[in-house]
């Protein structure tokens, strides 16, 4: 999972009072045969987990209920997939579907199918509120979501009772615990991954938890905010510099190299979501989660969300396909399919109905604190048309913000002044 939640979720009570009306996606039948093509991200890491046993099932099982549509499935991995699927599309030779990080470019060119022209109303109104949110530009949802997942502090129990330290709420008691993991020899007593690799993931848990973030609240970017620069300054001096981060710089740390050593028993703390929970288990690490410890100064009524993410399927109107694409995603997002691939990847599925309901694998016990914080988690501003070049600016900048010497102010500004500029270019 890449990526990516949101704010309090609608009354699920409203969901189950919904009747199974039809969106204009769904009025006609299938819409006549078509084939479809759809690029999706691959999940999987080795050929046994590949996502190709989901896609082969699900399109099989699909096919045999609409004959007369066919779809076509090709992974990509998550390193490619954005940009490939950019370049097709700017080709003219966009796919029916993609399975992706990001849309909100691609609906700014008028590109994409809305929900509401593709789905039933009771699937367009069964996603979680926040996810629904991010996916939407204006009132109209676009970025459908599929999977998604929280983020959550682990900690080490084993470490932990060694140090004799409790699981820490505030910034200062984070500290604390650090320093005594690391008299009792802990190589990384926090893992600070601000490498490349999703940089923007650990940046916007720790800004989040000073009562800042990306943007402010009217929705315009805030890079640079005085809330951030306190962050980042805190996290040098308090973090980096008693060397509570390991030997690592955190700006070379990347989120699998922080994973893998917190499954070799090496890491006292780190963020992750809930496929860490089941690999450091299957290590035999008893590992425990709590919420992100929150900046002294906050008081306890200023609880801060979770940083939420989630991956997006996209619709595209190029290919006139609309209605044989609704019925195909209609399909899709039936809780035994949803349920079943986010099981198969220890993710969350992106609707109430499958989040209330294990079917074909579902939500297990050791993820519904995720979901809790899903629930009521803010993700990336990824319905803004500039969030890819502006996360990418971020993952290849903030760790210059804690190294030795640095000043955390300009470092921000700096990313905030390339931000502005890098979306201004055509």
């Amino acid at each position: 999972m890449r990526r990516r939640i949101f704010g309090a979720a609608a009354s699920t009570t409203a969901f189950g009072l919904l009747i199974a009306l039809s969106g204009c996606g769904s009025t006609s039948g299938d819409g006549g045969d078509a084939t479809l093509k759809l690029v999706a991200a691959e999940y999987g890491t080795t050929p046994e987990t590949s996502s190709k046993a989901f896609w082969d099932k699900v399109t099989a099982d699909f096919t045999a209920e609409h004959p007369g549509i066919k779809v076509e499935v090709k992974l990509l991995p998550w390193a490619d997939i954005d940009r490939e699927v950019g370049r097709l599309v700017k080709a003219g030779k966009a796919p029916d579907m993609a399975l992706m990080g990001s849309y909100s470019d691609f609906a700014a060119q008028g590109k994409l199918y809305p929900a509401e022209e593709l789905l039933s109303v009771r699937a367009e109104a069964n996603f979680l509120q926040p996810l629904a949110e991010a996916g939407s530009i204006g009132n109209t949802l676009y970025g459908l979501p599929f999977v998604a997942s929280s983020r959550l502090l682990f900690y080490n129990e084993s470490l932990f009772t060694k140090a004799k330290v409790a699981p820490p709420k505030t910034w200062k008691e984070l500290k604390n615990a650090a320093e005594a993991l690391k008299q009792k020899g802990v190589k990384f007593p926090y893992a600070l991954p601000l490498g490349p690799e999703e940089a923007h993931a650990e940046a916007m848990i720790w800004e989040l938890s000073n009562g800042g973030g990306y943007v402010d609240s009217s929705g315009n970017y805030s890079l640079a905010s005085e809330q951030n620069v306190q962050t980042f300054k805190w996290i040098k001096d308090e973090l980096v510099t008693p060397g509570l981060v390991g030997p690592v710089p955190p700006g070379r740390f990347n989120r699998q190299d922080a994973f893998d050593a917190f499954l070799r028993g090496e890491v006292g703390m780190l963020n992750g979501y809930p496929s860490l929970a089941h690999a450091a288990e299957a290590k035999g690490i008893t590992v425990r989660t709590v919420d992100m410890p929150v900046n002294d100064g906050l008081g306890a009524s200023e609880r801060p969300p979770a940083v939420g993410v989630a991956d997006w399927m996209v619709a595209f109107n190029q290919n006139d396909h609309r209605k044989q694409i609704g019925t195909f995603l209609d399909f899709l997002y039936q809780d035994k399919n949803l349920s079943d691939f986010a099981g198969r990847y220890h993710l969350l599925p992106s609707t109430v109905s499958a989040s209330r309901t294990p079917a074909g694998g579902g939500i297990d016990k050791d993820e519904e604190q995720f979901l809790a914080a899903l629930r009521g988690a803010q993700l990336y501003p990824v319905n803004n048309p500039n969030w890819v070049t502006v996360s990418d600016t971020i993952k290849r900048n903030i760790g210059r913000a804690v190294e030795p010497g640095a000043d955390a102010k300009a470092v921000l500004e700096d990313i905030a002044n390339q931000s502005r500029e890098q979306t201004k270019k055509p």
